[in-house]
């Protein structure tokens, strides 16, 4: 089976590397392809084709370039189903989930055709004597994207048409078990006018991260991933002196209180926890019941075990399988570590049976209850179709709770007081936060905005924040004398030169 090529230049072109990495269909651990693990020569090739290439894009008129991503989400459109079809197969994905998946990457590309005013600087005269100071925003160079398996086409959409349309050259490295959406993504790109050279795919494991965050071509590096590895491209890319922005680990809260409307509250929960078999940054994994809502719990449970597990091809499924036979072994040890530490299986999803796909990567909805925060199945992002229950008193005690733990990408909270919805929102500790919504997550024209540690880097995704990433500001002070002026009086006549 022949391996992905890499993307430079405009075109696909093969690897001369040596090692592989295998593509496997999560529900059946079917063969689907190889990935190169880029060689040291054609990394350096990519960058180089990249800095030449920025060094024209940059002088293209912002408006231009914005027309060229009009092209782009036309394309994305007309090719949407083509680009789910292969998160299907490759991620696990419904085909509604893969749909929603491209759409959300989408709506950023359409955001940045406002580039031309989101760029804009600012500038005051007079602030002295003849004084004038104006502020201008430029592009920072070539930059680089680390994207993660669960979201194959949102999150490099997150990343590359705001790196482009500000001038910079882009450099995406998609995961390597989920890369094919990622090049039918940017090959329409270069279908709609991107010049060549200005983005370019290189794929692979260890050896291309540590690449894109040690090269002194590349001005910044996007990531999104797990804690541990996040840390490590932090610390890592900052110190060869790059801009850094980092989306990282979650533990994501929903407070259900007794006045919540218990069906919009359940269905909410439900499709947040276990859509996408649980691997979302922003899935809930915690539920906490506030008092008298303890008794909404098996109602919760019913909908848990009307859902069907199976693959994500299949017609209905509502939970597919989670990406790996790691990640699957990984959610076992942390349920198995819970269960010995006390904790009680509401519905146990462990050994789901699912006919015909007796090889996928397969668990079923998972509630447990009696957790405790020491526990590894609260204290870890499990990422898998897990949720928490937990019990409080109050919604003192909840938000105490809920700003206890170390991260902060996202909080709901089910009620129908305004009061209790004013109080939650200002003083709870996550950076976004949803009243009667499960999965906060902002439209492009806003920003990203987790905090805590759910966040590395001052800068977040999309919105007018990664404009600011992405670009560098220039300010200009200039002096100009009135005496200066002079008059040279013209004439009509041909002067010959």
């Amino acid at each position: 089976m022949s391996a992905l090529p890499l993307y430079m230049n405009g075109a696909e072109c093969p690897s001369a590397a040596t090692e592989h990495l295998d593509v496997l269909d999560p529900a059946t651990q079917k063969l689907l392809g190889k990935v190169p693990c880029t060689t040291q020569e054609e990394m350096e090739a990519i960058v180089a084709s990249a800095v030449a290439a920025q060094k024209k894009w940059r002088e293209t008129p912002v408006q231009q370039r914005t027309r060229v991503l009009i092209k782009f989400q036309q394309l994305l459109v007309e090719n949407k189903d083509d680009i789910a079809c292969s998160m299907v197969s490759e991620n696990g994905k419904t085909m509604v989930d893969a749909i929603g998946d491209i759409t959300r990457g989408i709506e950023v590309v359409e955001h940045c055709l406002a580039m031309p005013s989101l760029m804009m600087g600012e500038s005051m005269e007079q602030i002295s004597s003849n004084m004038d100071t104006k502020s201008m925003r430029q592009p920072l160079g070539v930059v680089a994207g680390i994207a993660p398996f669960n979201f194959p086409a949102m999150i490099p959409l997150w990343m590359l048409p705001i790196a482009i349309s500000t001038g910079n050259a882009f450099i995406l490295k998609p995961s390597e078990k989920v890369p094919t959406a990622s090049q039918k993504i940017v090959k329409l790109a270069t279908e709609a006018g991107v010049p060549a050279g200005i983005i370019s795919i290189l794929h692979g494991g260890v050896s291309a991260v540590n690449f894109l965050c040690t090269h002194k071509d590349i001005k910044a590096v996007s990531f999104v991933g797990s804690g541990h590895v996040g840390r490590i491209v932090y610390d890592l890319a900052t110190k060869h002196g790059k801009r850094v922005q980092c989306n990282m680990g979650a533990k994501n809260h929903a407070v259900i209180m007794p006045d919540a409307h218990q069906e919009q509250a359940l269905n909410g929960i439900i499709g947040a926890a276990f859509g996408a078999a649980g691997q979302r940054c922003m899935a809930i994994s915690v539920a906490v019941f506030v008092g008298s809502a303890s008794a909404f719990l098996p109602a919760l449970l019913e909908k848990a075990k009307a859902l069907k597990v199976g693959a994500g091809s299949l017609e209905g499924v509502d939970v597919g399988p989670v990406i790996s036979k790691e990640s699957l072994a990984r959610i076992h040890k942390i349920l198995a570590a819970s269960e010995n530490a006390g904790v009680t299986f509401e519905l146990d999803g462990r050994h789901i049976p699912v006919p015909g796909y007796e090889k996928g990567n397969f668990i079923g909805p998972t509630v447990v209850s009696g957790v405790t925060e020491d526990m590894a199945c609260y204290s870890e992002e499990i990422f898998g179709p897990v949720l928490c229950c937990m019990f409080v008193s109050s919604l003192d005690e909840a938000i105490a709770l809920v700003n206890r733990n170390p991260m902060g990408n996202g909080v709901a909270l089910f009620t129908a007081s305004g009061g209790a919805a004013r109080k939650f929102e200002h003083e709870i500790e996550v950076g976004q936060i949803g009243i009667n919504v499960p999965v906060p997550v902002p439209l492009p024209f806003f920003s990203w905005s987790s905090s805590k540690g759910s966040i590395l880097g001052d800068h977040h995704f999309y919105g007018k924040s990664a404009v600011a990433f992405y670009t560098q500001i220039k300010t200009t002070v200039s002096r100009w004398e009135y005496h200066d002026i002079t008059s040279d009086a013209g004439s009509v006549n041909f002067s010959g030169r």
